[in-house]
């Protein structure tokens, strides 16, 4: 009785691991001022502020996922720079793991194709805006000055 009630209590302790999504983010600065999406109203977290990316596909690196991702989300090239630091969260319906880049746009116009919004902010804006949770370490350091985009 001893093994049986301990091996049903390990069972319980040792949930399965969550598989983690990877996702990749664009820091784009320009003018001093950082572009932030906010979420379509059908989507999950809607209405909620991010930086634009997305989901990392099979066989694709962060960086090809980013041109990809902002071409198809905004309609624009940009080119991505160096990787800026890595974010887990873990939502109730999913699991990431939001690696961010910085990444150059010079164009003049973009096209919102699944947000509902966007905003060119300033580093000191950020706190005012509702981001996504797996977002905010990357808020709280450009907030702060921690990440150099320079």
């Amino acid at each position: 009785m001893y093994c049986v009630s301990l091996y049903l209590l390990c069972g319980l302790l040792m949930k399965p691991t969550p598989t983690i999504v990877r996702v990749a983010a664009a820091i784009i600065l320009r003018n001093g001022k950082i572009l932030i999406t906010q979420r379509h109203p059908t989507d999950q977290m809607a209405a909620l502020w991010e930086f634009p990316g997305g989901k990392i596909e099979a066989g694709e690196t962060p960086e090809a996922c980013l041109q990809r991702e902002l071409r198809e989300e905004l309609e624009i090239d940009a080119r991505i720079g160096r990787k800026l630091g890595t974010s887990v969260y873990h939502y109730d319906h999913i699991s990431i793991r939001l690696m961010a880049y910085q990444a150059f746009w010079h164009g003049s116009s973009m096209r919102l194709i699944s947000h509902r919004d966007f905003r060119w902010i300033g580093p000191d804006q950020l706190d005012l805006y509702a981001f996504t949770p797996a977002d905010l370490p990357f808020v709280h350091k450009l907030s702060r000055g921690e990440l150099d985009l320079e």
